[in-house]
């Protein structure tokens, strides 16, 4: 940008300096007091002298610039300031005398001077000696001839130089430079201060004014040096220097924030007290910037030091609050000028009317005109110019127009500013011919084009496109003598460039940086993409040259250049640069360097970036990590990305964004990670993470494929009320299916129903999808009534549309009417497609009926279908179910004619088969094929060819084959075991019969023989291994252990425990752990201490798996000081953390298990997770609960549970105890009620129709979780419910829980409290697989074994009464129980008559249901 006019101070003068020379000046009568207050009548006594005024102009974009400062001559200073208290002082008549003597003398010879004509010298003046001249007189005329000719005023100063006719002086020098300065001639000014300052001594007026020279062109650093060059030569800096420095600091460049209060600061430091040329210097610089918040700082410090302002500092003000858009302050300043003692000059008039101006108020600013006219002050060109720019922004060019020519009509000449204003504003909205019409006028009324002018015109030309005039323009512009400046050459270079001319454009661009200026980064940008698009690497390389050695760029802006123009490797290259000089690493650069190698699979470049980036930028591990992860996933090493993921994440400490959240959701839908890809959804929500909508449709479509339509339904319903909405049609249809897979018609139509609400017409895919929905809940007539609803009102149905007819029919097992439905669609004019018929033979081969799949069959065959390979599939498949060898074969034959090839499972049907009908031969044959084939046979085939080789007495080579089985890692099934044991007669027959029997295969037998409690035999498999050559391993031997324990006979297993001593073996724990388990569950806690204490001894340190054991124990023992006991064996033996957890209440603790966790979580055998099950028993049981609550969370936080092991979301109440401690599976459940509870209370998250608890139905360490569960919710009285159609469920009705929470006295306070002091006996007692609270044991006996299985309510009921009023209970119970009974076998005997009776008089009734019903 062009900058605007700015103030420079001198030792003696205050001059407005336009940066541009050629910018036309005129008399500017107005500073005359008699003229800017006419309504006072004022009279002039002298003469005053006329202020050089540049008029500022209103912004135009990249071409002119606001400026609104006065220019004024070296006369004017005192006017800036407060006015001299000396100024008018008496004079005497001889001073007065004398004082009108010198002015004559000095005029009269200026007068000669300036009326030389060019080829006469001031010589012939200076020497005629027509007056007589004192060194004084002298300055003044070189100071006056300046005023208009600063090369007379420069020969003047030399000729008197050259005489010797004064004796050098600071004065003299300090006018002459003073005149330098406002002619910008600073090289002439900087040679006759280097040749006369050292004649003239150290003046400060000297210095001042060689100060004012720099000053003038913002040279600051010069100015620094002149203040620091005066103080170390003992020339004492006064005001006025400070005064300099501040103008040459604030034209250097932008204002940086308190700049103003630092260089006043500076001033107060050098004993020095800013006055008001200071402060005035300061605002106008804030005006220049619009800086409001500088230049309010700076006049509060004005008022704060009790410098009084005057109508300059109030016009800066005015101005800054007019540019910065706050005309109603720059109002509410000159409403009050007035009250402050001054009235209003045509300067502040024209600041209000640019601050409504450029607000586009065209009714303030037609007030401010007339008011400025009815004060007296006539419209000038400053005026003008600002209002012809407000017209031209707001495109109302035709009044801007027509102020144009009302201007030329006036007295007031239109300038180069008025003419630039109309050209930008005309080529703003593209009327570049208007544009170009106004630059002739410009040309033919004499007024010289500034720089801007033709800036204008260019940028004018460049966006209509009209290239060749623009470069036309540019080069009038460079003939006519005005260099290019910054603007001019951006717009040349753009045009060559998107002309693809880059010969021209590198020519114009090195003319560019030999006149100092410097693309901007944008332009830079846009030269390296039209590199890289002609894959010009050497411009590229000179281009990254310039601006690392001319430009002065730092590696890190040089790369984020590189990054927006496309040369990522080179970016690279520089990032490392930037990183290894210490600078930060900028998100957006990394992000897209790493986004091109990820669009271009060069993965590894990428990691390679990112690990040099790792070592040498620490402090953006997040960001670093973060991108590792996206590029993990892009380059499909999800389990990688998930890895680091899981790793980075903590409570809050890794948020991540939206891109790593997508790019890893996407990687785990295309993998099928369904579960993962939701937990990092709920991850994202959690960190606060907005998804996009094309995440929303990813997860909705996650949600569907995992049988959660209700959650994708309600994300749909989210995005919505985001204002997202979604124009996919197959986002709603994947919604639609999932609900119908479930049988959720009901939602289907809901949903079917806001659309049709919300769209004019419903796609075709939706109605379809919502048949499909029905008919996967059999409803035909409801999919019959959309299709008849799709062909009245359209869209037509399709084959998809019958289909879903005829799978209705299916699925509600009305296969007879396809027939009827298939003739009515023909009879309307449908023809039945492949897809219909192959449904239809589907149907009924899975229907097994094998009349009408032959059928349909031969009838596809006749009319030129055959089936696909999945039909030929399940039909081979029945054929072989009904033994039809005949139909099998044939089919097959005529599969491999139609070009299919049977694969492994029509061939393991086939195998099947001919196994069940005993054609050994055809089974072996079979085998062959699968071979022949290129097959791999899997656990079916090898199975079922065990089973056929011991059914043709040839168990060897099944043995063969189960060895060739285990072999590849495949697992027989328990019948191909008693198929093989069947066919050697007795596992003794199969030994004795030379069959090779491997390890693995004595170890199921020991398993099968303790699982059935046949220890005995267990223990002699032992023996028979050893017979066998095949040695015992330690696992064998901890098997055999376990088996003892189990049996209770922990002696046995002590002594498997010293027969694996004697053999030298290096042991484990494992072994021990064994012994010790069987002891602690026997109850013999001395003999478990015991063996602890021995296995130390022997310089085996307890591990967790001891740990577990003796922690399990503790948890089971009826009486505190038994647990203590095991305990304190614990704490001698090395670890205390348990014992401590129960006898203190250290904050630390929670470190130490945290810490104790993250050892055990690398550890085998599910180390950490048995412990914390261990352990969270103990404390339940001991009642230390809320220490059980913070360990189950560290579990969590751990990742040892699932995160997801109970959840209160929206719509999504769920939670899953399974391999949970009974310990744990309490604790988690008062977790998830209480947050229940608070859902419930609050109202928010919503909560399902039904809230499922999964329990599941295996044991733990001989305790049922689903009894636990039960005992602990039937207690309660809460309304949860066995699952009929699913065992290992809970299910409750959202609505009763809801209630039950809020109202039930069980659920008045579910916080999780530690006991004050530990009981003195187990609070819990293991019953019959169940952990129940040991005071409810003797009523939970009562009811179970008289009652059974009651509600919950009952359970409560009957359990809080005495015993004697309980049992009273039960037996009226049972009475009343068996009277109902009988009531309802004499009311059903009743009935059946009845009802048959019914059936016979029916009008419609099958025989066959009707005998049934008899019989």
């Amino acid at each position: 940008m062009v900058s605007s006019p700015t103030l420079a101070f001198t030792s003696s003068t205050l001059i407005l300096h336009s940066p541009d020379p050629s910018t036309k000046k005129f008399s500017y009568s107005r500073a005359s007091p008699s003229v800017r207050w006419p309504h006072l009548k004022l009279t002039e006594t002298y003469q005053s002298s006329q202020t050089q005024f540049t008029f500022p102009s209103p912004p135009l974009t990249h071409v002119v610039e606001d400026a609104e400062s006065l220019n004024m001559n070296d006369e004017t200073q005192q006017v800036l300031g407060r006015p001299s208290k000396t100024k008018f002082k008496k004079m005497t008549k001889l001073a007065l005398r004398r004082a009108k003597d010198w002015r004559e003398r000095v005029q009269f010879l200026t007068d000669r001077i300036l009326g030389l004509k060019s080829e006469e010298f001031v010589a012939d003046v200076l020497d005629d000696r027509k007056v007589q001249m004192t060194p004084t007189d002298f300055c003044f005329v070189v100071k006056w001839v300046g005023r208009s000719n600063w090369q007379r005023a420069l020969e003047v100063y030399e000729w008197l130089n050259l005489r010797h006719w004064f004796s050098p002086n600071a004065r003299m020098l300090a006018t002459i430079l003073s005149i330098l300065g406002k002619a910008n001639q600073e090289a002439l000014a900087v040679e006759i201060f280097a040749r006369t300052e050292s004649a003239v001594g150290d003046t400060v007026q000297v210095y001042n004014a060689m100060m004012g020279v720099y000053a003038r062109n913002g040279r600051f650093n010069k100015v620094q040096e002149l203040l620091d060059l005066m103080r170390e030569r003992g020339c004492e800096p006064d005001l006025v220097s400070f005064n300099t420095l501040i103008n040459a600091r604030l034209k250097s460049g932008a204002m940086v924030p308190n700049l103003a209060i630092d260089l006043l600061n500076e001033v107060r430091r050098s004993g020095l007290r800013p006055d008001i040329i200071t402060y005035n210097t300061l605002i106008s610089a804030c005006s220049r910037e619009s800086n409001l918040e500088e230049a309010v700082k700076v006049y509060d410090d004005m008022e704060e030091h009790n410098c009084q302002p005057d109508l300059w500092t109030y016009n800066a003000m005015i101005s800054v609050y007019g540019r910065c858009g706050l005309s109603s302050k720059a109002m509410q300043l000159f409403n009050d000028l007035e009250s402050k003692g001054f009235l209003a000059d045509a300067v502040t008039y024209n600041s209000l009317l640019y601050a409504f101006a450029r607000e586009g108020n065209v009714e303030k600013v037609k007030e401010v005109w007339e008011e400025m006219i009815k004060m007296g002050f006539g419209k000038d060109e400053m005026t003008y110019n600002t209002v012809i720019h407000m017209y031209g922004k707001q495109g109302r060019h035709d009044l801007a127009l027509q102020l144009y020519k009302d201007m030329k009509l006036s007295v007031r000449n239109p300038d180069a500013i008025t003419y630039t204003v109309l050209i930008d504003s005309l080529g703003k909205a593209s009327k570049i011919m208007e544009a170009a019409n106004v630059m002739s006028e410009m040309l033919d009324a004499g007024v010289k084009p500034t720089l801007r002018t033709y800036s204008a015109l260019i940028c004018g030309y460049a966006k209509v496109g009209m290239w060749a005039e623009a470069e036309e323009t540019f080069d009038c512009m460079l003939r006519s003598g005005i260099r290019a400046d910054h603007l001019a050459y951006s717009v040349m270079l753009d045009i060559l460039l998107r002309f693809n001319d880059t010969k021209k454009a590198m020519v114009l661009y090195r003319e560019m940086m030999c006149d100092g200026f410097t693309p901007d980064h944008a332009l830079y940008e846009f030269m390296l993409r039209v590199f890289v698009r002609e894959n010009n690497m050497e411009g590229i390389e000179k281009v990254m040259r310039d601006m690392e050695e001319l430009c002065g760029m730092n590696p890190q802006v040089i790369s984020s250049i590189l990054v927006k123009g496309g040369c990522y490797d080179h970016a690279a290259k520089m990032l490392r640069l930037a990183i290894s000089n210490g600078y930060e690493l900028e998100r957006e650069n990394l992000v897209s360097i790493l986004s091109s190698y990820s669009s271009s699979g060069r993965h590894l470049e990428a990691r390679e970036l990112l690990e040099f980036l790792r070592e040498h930028a620490p402090g953006s591990k997040q960001l670093l990590t973060e991108a590792l992860v996206v590029i993990l996933s892009k380059a499909h090493q999800l389990d990688a990305a998930l890895k680091e993921y899981n790793n980075t994440r903590g409570f809050g400490s890794f948020s991540g964004s939206s891109i790593l959240y997508e790019t890893l959701i996407q990687g785990c839908e295309e993998n099928e990670l369904y579960g993962e890809a939701s937990q990092l959804f709920s991850d994202m929500r959690f960190f606060g993470v907005e998804p996009s909508e094309n995440l929303y449709q990813i997860m909705v479509l996650i949600y569907c494929k995992m049988g959660f339509p209700e959650t994708a339904h309600h994300l749909i319903d989210q995005a919505e009320m985001k204002g997202i909405l979604f124009e996919n049609v197959s986002m709603y249809v994947d919604v639609i299916d999932a609900y119908g897979k479930l049988k959720l018609w009901q939602k289907s139509e809901s949903l079917v129903g806001n659309l049709r609400q919300k769209c004019t017409t419903v796609d075709r895919k939706v109605w379809n999808a919502l048949i499909q929905a029905y008919a996967a809940g059999g409803c035909y007539e409801r999919a019959r009534a959309i299709f008849n609803t799709m062909m009245r009102d359209g869209p037509s149905p399709t084959v998809d549309s019958i289909n879903g007819l005829l799978r209705a029919l299916v699925v509600d097992g009305r296969l007879k009417e396809l027939y009827v439905v298939i003739q009515e669609l023909q009879d309307i004019g449908f023809k039945i497609s492949k897809s219909s018929i192959l449904l239809m033979l589907e149907a009924f081969t899975q229907a097994g009926d094998i009349f009408e799949v032959m059928k349909i069959y031969h009838g596809m065959k006749a009319a030129g279908y055959f089936p696909t390979m999945h039909l030929y599939r399940i039909m081979i498949g029945l054929l072989c179910k009904v033994k039809r060898v005949r139909d099998v074969e044939a089919m097959v034959s005529e599969m491999e004619e139609t070009g299919f090839k049977p694969d492994l499972s029509i061939w393991n049907s086939i195998l099947k088969l001919y196994a069940g009908i005993e054609d050994f031969k055809k089974t072996a044959q079979v085998y062959q094929r699968i071979q022949e084939a290129g097959l791999n046979p899997d656990e079916d085939t090898y199975n079922t060819l065990i089973i056929m080789y011991c059914r043709d007495h040839r168990p060897e080579e099944g043995l063969s084959l189960m060895q060739k089985m285990r072999r590849l890692s495949l697992e027989p099934k328990l019948d191909t075991y008693k198929s093989l044991i069947a066919a050697f007669g007795t596992f003794e027959e199969l030994r004795s019969n030379g069959s090779k029997l491997d390890r693995s295969f004595y170890h199921i037998m020991m398993k099968m023989f303790r699982n059935t409690g046949n220890h005995s035999k267990a223990e002699k498999l032992l023996g028979m291994m050893k017979e066998a050559g095949i040695e015992p391993t330690i696992a064998t031997m901890h098997l055999l252990m376990v088996s003892y324990g189990s049996s209770g006979q922990p002696q046995e297993a002590e002594k498997v425990l010293n027969n694996l001593k004697v053999t030298g073996l290096n042991l484990d724990t494992l072994p021990y752990s064994s012994v010790i388990d069987a002891y602690l569950k026997n109850g013999d806690y001395n003999a478990g201490i015991q063996k602890l204490m021995e296995m130390k001894e022997g310089g085996l340190e307890p591990d967790h798996r001891v740990w577990t054991c003796f922690i399990r124990a503790a948890s089971l023992c009826k009486q505190t000081s038994e647990m203590l006991i095991l305990l304190n064996a614990l704490r001698d033996a090395g670890f205390d953390l348990p014992i401590r957890l129960l006898t203190e209440r250290s904050e630390s603790l929670v470190s130490e298990v945290d810490h104790c966790l993250e050892k055990l979580e690398p550890m085998e055998d599910n180390a950490a997770f048995n412990f914390v099950n261990a352990l969270e028993n103990l404390l339940w049981a001991f009642e230390l609960r809320a220490t059980a609550s913070w360990v189950f969370q560290l579990a969590i936080k751990r990742s040892i549970y699932h995160h997801d092991v109970f959840r209160v979301a929206e719509k999504d109440w769920k939670a899953d105890f399974r391999k949970l401690s009974a310990g744990s599976a309490l604790v988690g459940l008062t977790l998830w009620l209480d947050h229940m509870q608070d859902a419930s209370l609050q109202g928010c998250p919503e909560s399902p129709k039904s809230v499922v608890l999964i329990t599941g139905m295996a044991e733990y360490n001989m305790v049922s979780l689903n009894s636990t569960l039960m005992a602990c919710l039937w207690e309660m009285g809460s309304p949860f419910l066995p699952c009929k159609t699913r065992s290992g469920l809970l299910i409750a009705k959202a609505h009763s829980l809801r209630m039950w929470l809020k109202d039930s006295p069980f659920c008045l306070d579910l916080e999780l409290k530690d006991a004050a002091s530990l009981p003195e006996s187990n609070s819990m007692q293991l019953i019959e697989g169940c952990f129940i609270r040991r005071g409810l044991v003797p009523a939970f006996k009562d009811i179970t074994e008289r009652l059974g299985l009651v509600r919950p309510k009952k359970f409560a009921r009957l359990a809080l009464l005495s015993d004697d009023r309980r049992d009273k209970a039960i037996r009226a119970d049972i009475e009343g129980g068996k009277a109902k009974l009988e009531k309802m076998k004499s009311k059903f005997a009743l009935s059946r008559k009845g009802k048959t009776k019914k059936l016979r008089n029916g009008k419609y009734f099958r025989r066959g249901m009707l005998s049934n019903i008899e019989r």
